[in-house]
């Protein structure tokens, strides 16, 4: 019998589809584990980012919303660039087609990308766009970017609002994803703030969920609070994590988070290495924001070392990047420590400009925007966070 319903069965495409390969990566991710499934993933990846728009195999894909399962396998491979190519893509596939509910969901990928590129305004923009098209269609906005957003601007009103609406919202739903997301919002809230107890018990929240694709956003916040509040064994948990990825997908932007979470962890000349190796690593990416976060935690500890001359260095380099990036509260961190060096920096209040690339170009009928968002937390708090592979 078993050999009969193997004859009969349907023969798998010669060579396999795009999709097939993927779905067969992510299957094989969750039953097998990292290491097992990196190889897969990576095929997977590169075939989708093969893909002819054009042709009808990419067109079919991404109106399948392959698009965004693809984008979680770039961030799971901490693979910045596809990540970001593919979520510019998608934004360019939806304007093109006029597909509004495809396109809000695209616009909230590339905002979360441009968020850790430190584009925080550019970020904006989009999130904007995504509440113009909800009062357009009488659908609610995408919540999670925006709390992301106020999360990493330091807002702590209204990131508190967006994350205590989104967490009952994911609990109501049961929808563990979008709970993790709320967590890590948490997480950065509670770091740039330092107030990294309750960073520590949001980010572990997250952490021991193990949301495919989000362990880029979440561990380094996890690395971070467990370090400032004392728990060694958590930071090691994260090294560990960390270590099983740059085995097996050794990117610029994992080998310059280990390196940071490492320094955590040492003291001495080997914690100075690991801080000059993940600020030379992620100078080397796209992913601006932690690199800014990087010359921050180097500087305080050369701070708490009494190095103040190379200490006001790394603060002052950290403070102007974070400041212009519009990352508020991790700013103000900056700024407070090089006054303990010694150093005034003044507060500044930026309006940040926004210029469209041509990739991203502005679509027909929807007006730009200041690139801050019209509504307050309450107001925030009563839209859905709509999940579809967030």
């Amino acid at each position: 019998m078993g050999g009969e319903r193997e004859r009969t069965a349907p023969l798998s495409p010669n060579p396999p589809r795009a999709v097939d390969v993927l779905l067969d990566a992510v299957t094989l991710r969750l039953t097998e584990g990292y290491a097992a499934a990196a190889p897969a993933l990576n095929r997977a990846l590169k075939m989708v980012l093969a893909l002819d728009v054009s042709s009808g195999e990419a067109g079919y894909w991404l109106w399948l919303a392959g698009g965004r399962i693809s984008q979680i396998i770039a961030m799971e491979l901490w693979d910045f660039e596809s990540w970001y190519a593919l979520a510019v893509s998608q934004v360019q596939f939806s304007r093109e087609r006029g597909a509004l509910t495809h396109l809000t969901f695209a616009l909230n990928y590339l905002a979360r990308a441009h968020i850790l590129a430190g584009e925080l305004a550019t970020a904006a923009r989009l999130v904007e766009e995504d509440h113009l098209i909800a009062e357009a269609t009488g659908k609610p906005p995408i919540a999670y970017t925006e709390m992301m957003l106020a999360a990493w601007r330091g807002q702590e009103q209204e990131a508190s609002g967006l994350v205590e609406a989104i967490s009952r919202e994911a609990a109501a739903r049961d929808v563990g994803r979008l709970a993790s997301l709320a967590a890590y919002a948490s997480s950065v809230l509670h770091n740039g703030l330092r107030q990294h107890d309750a960073a520590c018990d949001a980010a572990r929240l997250a952490f021991e969920r193990e949301p495919m694709g989000l362990g880029s956003h979440i561990v380094p916040e996890l690395a971070e609070a467990a370090a400032r509040t004392g728990d060694v064994a958590l930071v090691e948990a994260a090294m560990e994590w960390l270590s099983e990825r740059t085995r097996v997908t050794p990117t610029e932007w994992v080998l310059g988070i280990e390196a940071r979470a490492r320094a955590l962890l040492c003291d001495g000349d080997a914690a100075e290495s690991c801080y000059r190796e993940s600020i030379e690593r992620l100078g080397r990416t796209r992913v601006r924001a932690h690199l800014a976060r990087a010359h921050l935690l180097y500087g305080e500890w050369l701070r708490r070392k009494r190095r103040r001359g190379e200490a006001r260095e790394q603060l002052r380099t950290a403070y102007e990047m974070l400041d212009a990036m519009g990352i508020g509260a991790f700013a103000e961190r900056a700024r407070r420590e090089l006054r303990a060096t010694g150093e005034t920096a003044r507060k500044r209040t930026i309006e940040h400009t926004v210029e469209l690339t041509a990739q991203e170009p502005r679509s027909r009928g929807w007006p730009g925007t200041d690139c801050r968002t019209r509504r307050s937390a309450p107001a925030c708090s009563s839209a859905r966070a709509r999940s579809s592979t967030t």
